[in-house]
């Protein structure tokens, strides 16, 4: 069980997090949900003991092995299956210690251990794993440094499942995955073994993986049985009955200020007045929860411009003279909204890499109507962006013509 203990924590000067008590019970799937800036991936880090507590204690049980996923894999020769099962670090060092041990008596002991944790499966395993998160049987060999920021992620979290860490803490994990591989994930937590929690804000996985909701809000923490919907239910239901008790004490000063206000100078009633004053002073403010304000962003409205927007004939294209999309016909009309489905390695993302012109046409014709603009929004944005910008360097580089302000 985790044991989270009236915590306190600040950052720059501000507190986030003043808390209460919470515990987690082992094997439980908890979603940690939350809006952005409120503290959850720094209870991650609490927890994991990067980060130092200005008072209050987080209790894991010793000896608790926990996993979350690496930011990025380093960018090395090892091959993407090797980098897999290296993060089993018992195994690896078993198999080290096997291969240079003397004594028969350790040799058993390694022998037993190795059976013990399924060692000589561990490539099946890793491999179904890689599998699951869209990887072809033929990437396995590859070295890692060959694929991109957002593949390398998936590595990571693929590391950290072959692990299967006591304590399995997973900060948006779904967003370098493509619907199969969220699917996957969603039927791998479901059955995993030990306690997971998961920041995300899919709430399809947070509906199908959980058993209960860690709710971060007004720098506390309150836990709810149930997935995301019933937690929703819940905290709507307890939001009603707060306001509605906000009424009936606004009902209640309004009548003892009421009173107070008339009789208070009074003598014959000025004793009265007086009682009512001190219940006024004892009721105590209910208060709801501070709702961030939400900024009005205006988007700009594209021209109008005529039908067909995009229209292919005949269109084959690929990479480097590798044809992965033949025989294509398409056309795509103003206002139309279009989703994307198949199979990994069906060509995806290659037919938007095309359609925004990142890649060429290898036959058959392309046209687009003379004013259409195209926004593209990679798999892997990461890569797209240039890395010694800000935010706002970005943003005024797409729209070059409006203000700071603006």
């Amino acid at each position: 069980m985790i044991k989270i203990e009236k915590i306190s924590f600040s950052i720059g000067g501000r507190k986030l997090l003043d808390t209460g008590n919470i515990s987690i019970p082992t094997g439980h799937k908890v979603g940690i949900v939350g809006r952005n800036g409120t503290g959850k991936t720094t209870l991650f880090d609490l927890i994991k003991g990067n980060r130092e507590l200005e008072s209050g204690k987080i209790y894991v049980p010793r000896n608790t092995k926990i996993g979350d996923v690496q930011q990025e894999v380093s960018e090395n020769n090892l091959s993407v299956l090797e980098t897999i099962l290296a993060a089993d670090e018992e195994r690896e060092t078993l198999l080290k210690q096997s291969s240079t041990e003397q004594d028969p008596n350790r040799i058993a002991e390694i022998q037993m251990r190795l059976e013990d944790i399924d060692a000589w499966s561990a490539e099946a395993r890793a491999s179904t794993i890689l599998k699951g998160l869209g990887f072809d049987e033929k990437d396995n060999n590859l070295p890692c440094k060959s694929f991109s920021g957002g593949w390398r992620m998936r590595i990571s979290l693929a590391a950290v499942l072959f692990n299967q860490p006591d304590l399995l803490l997973l900060d948006e994990p779904t967003n370098y995955l493509d619907l199969e591989g969220t699917i996957w994930l969603q039927n791998y937590l479901i059955t995993y073994p030990h306690t997971v929690l998961i920041i995300s804000h899919d709430r399809d996985l947070l509906n199908n993986c959980v058993n209960s909701i860690l709710h971060l809000e007004d720098k506390n923490l309150n836990f709810y049985s149930g997935n995301y919907e019933k937690f929703a239910e819940t905290r709507l239901a307890k939001l009603e009955s707060k306001l509605s008790e906000i009424k009936k004490q606004d009902k209640t000063r309004e009548h003892l200020q009421s009173f107070v206000d008339r009789f208070r100078y009074k003598a014959k009633k000025a004793k009265q007045a007086q009682s009512r004053l001190k219940a006024l002073s004892r009721l105590k403010t209910i208060t709801l929860p501070k709702e961030k304000a939400l900024r009005k962003i205006s988007f700009p409205s594209p021209e109008e411009l005529p039908s067909p927007l995009i229209s292919i004939e005949d269109g084959s294209t690929g990479y480097e003279n590798k044809t992965i999309l033949s025989k294509l016909n398409l056309r795509i009309d103003h206002d139309e909204k279009i989703a994307l489905l198949g199979k990994n390695g069906e060509g995806k993302s290659t037919l938007s890499k095309l359609l925004a012109e990142k890649i060429p046409l290898f036959s058959g014709s392309i046209v687009k109507s003379p004013k259409l603009r195209i926004g593209y929004f990679s798999q892997h944005q990461t890569d797209e962006l240039r890395k010694n910008e800000t935010p706002f360097d970005h943003i005024s580089r797409a729209r070059p013509t409006k203000s700071v302000a603006e």
